[in-house]
């Protein structure tokens, strides 16, 4: 199986999902299951079905979390220096509007665009990768393509 690249802080995110998920949600999903039973008549009990089917998303994240922890690999962005790689907090200046973005490169089960945090799978990322501070970068995007200029590369 292929290594999953993640930050420390994705990694941590993930885990603490996990804890709450093992330690607050099941329990208390199967304590409404217990109660919804006790209603009687579970083919007509709409809590009872409702309880089950939130029951089954949450032991199938947990799954899909145990999994991707198991086949994480943490690198840490702070131990890395240069050319536009897995962490690096790059800004950007887009070339036709002079609009400033920073993102930062991770894991995809860490991306959130909103956060700044840009899946290293994404188009802009892999355009990224190798480049230096100063580089034009020409993107693909499914909006057209687009030019950006790298302004900054940090590693925190």
């Amino acid at each position: 199986m292929e290594k999953i690249p993640m930050t420390r802080a994705g990694h941590a995110a993930l885990e603490g999902e996990l804890k709450v998920l093992k330690s607050e949600e099941r329990p208390a999903i199967i304590k409404a299951i217990a109660e919804a039973r006790e209603h009687g008549d579970l083919s007509e009990n709409a809590e009872y079905h409702s309880a089950r089917e939130k029951q089954s998303f949450i032991e199938g994240r947990i799954k899909e979390i145990e999994g991707i922890l198991g086949l994480a690999e943490v690198i840490d962005p702070a131990n890395l220096s240069g050319a536009v790689k897995f962490g690096a907090t790059v800004t950007l200046v887009d070339e036709d509007t002079d609009e400033e973005k920073t993102w930062q490169i991770v894991g995809e089960h860490e991306a959130n665009i909103e956060k700044g945090l840009l899946n290293i799978k994404s188009p802009i990322a892999r355009a990224l990768i190798g480049k230096d501070e100063g580089d034009s970068v020409e993107v693909r995007t499914p909006g057209g393509e687009k030019s950006y200029e790298i302004l900054k590369i940090a590693y925190r």
